[in-house]
This record gives C-alpha cells, structure tokens and sequence, in this order.
C-alpha cells in the first residue's frame, strides 16, 4: 500500500493539472474585466464616451466611434476665441439639458411685422 502512495504523490502530471486550474482562473477573470469595459465591448456596435474626475484638473475624456478611439485630456486652461451666441442651455431639476437656439434676424422680423412701421 505504501508504494501506491509514494508513486502517485511523485506523479509530474499533478502538477500540470495545478498550472491548468490556475490559467482557467486567470482566463475567467480577463473575460470578466473585457466583459465589464465599455470601451471594449466586442458584442455591440456602439459609440461610447467615459470622462473620468469630471471637473478636477486630470479630467480625461475617452470617446469611442466604431473601431476608433480617442483620448482628450484636460489642459486646465481657459478656453477663448471668437464666435456668436448660438443658444442658452438650462440644467433641468431631474438633471437632463435643454438647448435653446438663438431666434434668429428672419424670425424676428416676421413676428414684429417685418420690421416696419405701419399707419
């Protein structure tokens, strides 16, 4: 009964079958994390953006369209330039934005009689 023993405690293939339960954990934990990842969703098709410590000064932008994806980073610079007012934004109670567009020359006039005085 003893040799029995010795020889299946000796046996090299137990140790092979150790190293395969290993990778199948660390196989199942990658699927996990790729399964979890927005970015890296292989099932859909979507277009996909993540920004990350929104607000602080190493906010970061992730957008994904299609099979390309870029990354923003934030300078913590102030932006500036030229341009026109196109519209106001309002932030409503349950968290979602509006956007109104500016009422343009053309729709002016035609709401105040084409800008004419009449008798």
């Amino acid at each position: 009964m003893k040799l029995l023993h010795e020889t299946e405690s000796d046996d090299p293939i137990l140790s092979v079958v150790n190293l395969i339960d290993i990778f199948l954990v660390i196989i199942a934990a990658l699927l996990i994390t790729v399964a979890q990842n927005p970015l890296l969703d292989a099932f859909t098709r979507r277009d996909v953006t993540v920004i990350t410590d929104p607000g602080k000064p190493t906010m970061e932008m992730l957008v994904k369209k299609g099979e390309k994806i870029e990354r923003y980073k934030a300078s913590g610079e102030i932006g500036q330039g030229e341009g026109q007012k196109a519209g106001v934004a309002y932030r409503m109670k349950d968290g979602s934005m509006v956007y109104v567009p500016e009422a343009t020359d053309v729709l002016t006039e035609s709401v105040d009689g084409g800008g004419k005085a009449g008798p």
